[in-house]
């Protein structure tokens, strides 16, 4: 059973922190969106909300009264059939405004906040909520990838946040890069069961390790250029054959949001257009990309199960969203008693593994200590087998996301095309 107080003041937490982070953006930053996978800042908010009414609140609120019908199909997930869709007319939602849009937010706060210290001692009730404050963190850091991608669309290139306002310390220094051994054998990966987990990181089961190395820190921004500059991307040999039609068919030349101006190079951040810091992690790479890097490097990226084996033996500590910097700072760190540099945060990690079913796996009884209920089932479909086709893993999390959605079983997936995330590269090779 979960301290309801702990939970009530982690919901306020959760809900207060996306407010904030739409605090620095104009009305007309929140209704557009401009990409097919993303969404506009303002539809974020109100799917945020909507988890929580349709969710908790529908079932539990007697009686129950929507705070308005068609908001529970506008900021809904799932199409008609119940199954998870992006909504192709989302672009044109220019109404509700985003005052009412707040409002909504307010209003659905003020409920839960009731219903939970009503409900105490409900299990299910406290699970749905986790479930919803875990969905919210997701989309805190959605809202950060979606909001740049259409920031670095306008030619005034929008500061969303400025450097002057952040008292973060950034190192430029770029520790030499390492192999570290790892042994072969028999391991365990997967949910451990202690705390929250989605149903994608069960069962726990065994899986058989070759020896293997991998990078002691991340590929950088100055080794990315010179893969350009000794034409990587003019060199078949490097690529998948899929990759290299890819890059054809888009002229895909440089990671996403880098720009070539009078000899040199610059890129677009949420702290503005700034000049490449070559110290620091490449990131907004396809999977095409960051393979045909390795390949280039003579390496490979490493399998999701070796990644896990590694970031097991580490505490999670790094670059998140939480230090309210979101943009890469560091590739080394001054804690020598760390093994592998920024293997949590700073970038989502690139693995090789297919996103797939681990062996066992039931999206119905994924997580043994949940108990049957329709309502769960039906709140984790979108993190279940919907989305187990034609996509890679992602390890360890960025620098925009917050820390408390991380674990080392945690695992993100995305299409070997998508670059809009904070995706990068850790190399690894055979023994």
């Amino acid at each position: 059973m979960i301290n309801i107080n702990t939970l009530i003041k982690e919901y306020a937490m959760a809900r207060s922190r996306t407010l904030d982070l739409i605090e620095p953006l104009f009305e007309e930053d929140c209704c557009v969106q401009s990409l097919p996978d993303a969404s506009s800042i303002k539809w974020h908010l109100g799917h945020v909300t909507w988890f929580f009414e349709a969710f908790v609140l529908q079932h539990y609120e007697k009686p129950f009264k929507p705070f308005q019908q068609e908001f529970l199909t506008m900021f809904s997930s799932y199409n008609e059939s119940n199954v998870p869709h992006p909504d192709p007319k989302r672009v044109f939602f220019t109404r509700p405004s985003l005052k009412t849009t707040r409002d909504y937010c307010q209003n659905i706060d003020e409920r839960m906040n009731n219903l939970l210290r009503k409900l105490t001692e409900d299990n299910m009730l406290q699970m749905i909520t986790t479930l919803g404050i875990q969905h919210e963190f997701q989309h805190q850091e959605l809202m950060l990838a979606d909001l740049k991608h259409l920031l670095s669309q306008n030619p005034l290139n929008p500061i969303y946040q400025p450097k002057n306002n952040l008292q973060i310390t950034t190192s430029n220094m770029t520790d030499p890069l390492e192999w570290r051994n790892f042994e072969g054998g028999l391991i365990e990966i997967g949910y451990e069961g202690k705390g929250f987990s989605y149903d994608n990181e069960s069962p726990r089961h065994k899986q058989y390790l070759y020896p293997y190395q991998l990078a002691s820190r991340l590929a950088t921004n100055r080794e990315y250029i010179q893969f350009i500059e000794e034409d990587g991307y003019d060199d078949p040999c490097f690529w998948f054959s899929e990759g290299w039609k890819w890059i054809k068919s888009v002229d895909c030349r440089h990671p996403l949001y880098w720009q070539h101006e009078e000899g040199e190079w610059k890129e677009f951040t949420l702290h503005g257009l700034v000049p490449l810091d070559l110290e620091l992690a490449v990131t907004h790479l396809s999977y095409y990309e960051a393979s045909a890097f390795a390949q280039w490097r003579n390496a490979r990226l490493p399998t999701e199960a070796e990644w896990e084996n590694a970031a097991s033996k580490q505490e999670i500590d790094g670059d998140f969203a939480d230090d309210n910097y979101f943009h890469p700072r560091h590739t080394a760190t001054n804690n020598t008693s760390v093994n592998i540099n920024a293997l949590y945060g700073t970038v989502w990690e690139w693995t090789q593994s297919s996103y797939s079913p681990y062996p066992g796996y039931n999206p119905k009884k994924s997580n043994t200590d949940k108990p049957k209920s329709d309502i769960w089932d039906i709140a984790v479909g979108e993190y279940n087998s919907e989305s187990m086709v034609n996509q890679y893993v992602l390890r360890g999390g960025s620098c925009i996301t917050p820390k408390k959605r991380i674990r080392s079983s945690m695992r993100n997936f995305l299409p070997a095309e998508a670059r809009w995330q904070f995706s990068g590269i850790r190399l690894a090779r055979n023994e």
